[in-house]
């Protein structure tokens, strides 16, 4: 390569380095400089896998706490299986309308969903009371460990203006089978 340079002129020298700094130049500009950024993405991908990797620790650190939470929350509800759970849903209705004095005049099919979790039953009923058995009866039937609440109501005073007729949609939650198996399933996948 030397005697190859040692021929040439001047000029050609001159010419022969700036055809080698252009292609190196042209080189750089391709293959080179598009990947400056690549060294900040990778500082950003490893710091948000810290992150990642923090949280993960912590809250497999808490998995102690998280089955305990489980625990409690599962003996606080009462168990009903399956096959009792629409009747025992309406008969805590019943039951709780003829304690507190209010009267069903009617009321919808019952519709179930579900999730991950629970079993949701829905209902639909049609009440007249007074302001104070309502109330008695929306109080006593959300507390306890029936798991009913109210999810939408409808007051409008009757004919005479004596009582109170209510449209109320009422849901109950039960646990599904096996739910614990799903945390246990989670918590494998964390580990």
């Amino acid at each position: 390569m030397r005697k190859f340079i040692a021929q040439l002129r001047p000029l050609e020298r001159r010419l022969a380095v700036g055809v080698l700094v252009v292609l190196f130049l042209v080189l750089n500009f391709v293959f080179v400089w598009p990947h400056f950024s690549d060294w900040n993405n990778l500082h950003s991908r490893l710091n948000d896998s810290s992150k990642k990797l923090e949280l993960y620790q912590t809250t497999i650190a808490g998995m102690t706490n998280y089955e305990t939470q489980v625990k409690k929350m599962e003996s606080q509800g009462e168990f009903v299986a399956p096959e009792d759970q629409a009747f025992n849903f309406m008969r805590a209705i019943q039951a709780q309308s003829a304690e507190s004095g209010v009267g069903i005049v009617g009321n919808s099919r019952q519709t179930t969903r579900t999730n991950e979790f629970f079993v949701e039953l829905g209902r639909n009923i049609n009440v007249v009371a007074t302001d104070e058995q309502l109330v008695d009866f929306l109080y006593k039937l959300g507390s306890g460990a029936s798991m009913i609440r109210v999810r939408d109501l409808e007051l409008q005073p009757d004919q005479a203006h004596q009582h109170l007729t209510a449209n109320i949609w009422l849901v109950a939650s039960y646990q599904k089978m096996g739910t614990t198996n799903h945390l246990k399933t989670a918590t494998v996948k964390l580990k």
